[in-house]
């Protein structure tokens, strides 16, 4: 799967709340680094550094702020001094961040100005990949909706061209791919067909789906008997829950198999109370067979 993925030049990864995206981007993002490309993973969740910060060779991370992207754009678009005294005021702020859509607008044009060539963030080095920890489906639908919504609506101005440029990226299949992730579980499940349907009215495809932390199946018919038989010690009793669990799970994937098909990846449920460097690897490594 990663190695498609990786062709592109942005990837925007969503998915239910909860379900592990934030880690599913950082291992696929581990994965572009290993193979030599200067890759940023933008948080648009509000959290983390808001400059970029390198993390490892190759791999760097920044959290996106609609109002320092404001500032940037207006520094870019009006000019120096003018720019910044425009993009600091107190008051046009309020009235561009009060505008339905506006910072998810300029949000998603630090994104565009991250993934091009050539930056017009004043000294900025360009990157090979960015990686976009984008916000939860539902949220992360409208996100993706905003640029061509804009665009249709102001028609004409800096703004309506902003918005058709960065529309055009998104909906550009050879620039832009689409990874949700969910988990083997209903509601999950059911919003990642929903948010499938969602998107594809915006004209947008889901390149992969990533099925996080799927327990493993380990016992035939034969086994389940035997461990029903010896339901009375407790070894016995949580085999028999793990693979009950681990045969519902196996309906959910097959939901979603039917569904997208060779667009489905699974990763393995690891079984650490917090996921560091070395779960990550061993993640990555999943993704990029």
């Amino acid at each position: 799967m990663a190695t498609a993925l990786l062709q592109r030049r942005l990837i925007f990864v969503t998915g239910k709340g909860g379900v592990g995206k934030s880690t599913v981007a950082m291992a696929l993002a581990q994965v572009a680094a290993r193979r030599g490309k200067r890759t940023v993973v933008a948080d648009m969740n509000g959290a983390g550094e808001q400059h970029e910060r390198q993390l490892a060779p190759d791999l760097f991370t920044l959290s996106i702020d609609p109002q320092r992207a404001m500032e940037e754009y207006l520094t870019v678009k009006v000019g120096g001094t003018a720019g910044q005294i425009l993009g600091q005021s107190r008051i046009f702020s309020a009235f561009a961040m009060a505008t339905p859509g506006m910072r998810e607008l300029l949000s998603l044009g630090k994104v565009w100005e991250l993934a091009q060539t050539r930056r017009r963030t004043p000294g900025a080095d360009p990157y090979d990949l960015t990686i976009v920890d984008a916000p939860a489906s539902g949220h992360g639908a409208a996100l993706l909706r905003t640029p061509r919504t804009f665009a249709e609506i102001a028609k004409v101005g800096p703004i309506a061209g902003q918005a058709s440029t960065i529309a055009a990226t998104l909906n550009d299949r050879d620039f832009t791919a689409i990874v949700v992730v969910a988990i083997p579980e209903d509601l999950a499940v059911t919003e990642t067909l929903e948010l499938d349907e969602a998107l594809q009215r915006e004209r947008l495809n889901i390149d992969a789906v990533v099925l996080n932390q799927r327990h493993p199946d380990r016992f035939d018919e034969g086994d389940l008997t035997a461990l029903r038989l010896l339901a009375a010690a407790p070894a016995a009793r949580l085999a028999v829950d793990a693979e009950i669990r681990a045969r519902l799970e196996a309906e959910q994937a097959a939901r979603l198999e039917q569904h997208f098909g060779e667009r489905l990846q699974s990763l393995p449920y690891l079984f650490k109370p917090e996921l560091g460097a070395e779960e990550l690897e061993l993640l990555g490594r999943e993704l990029d067979l």
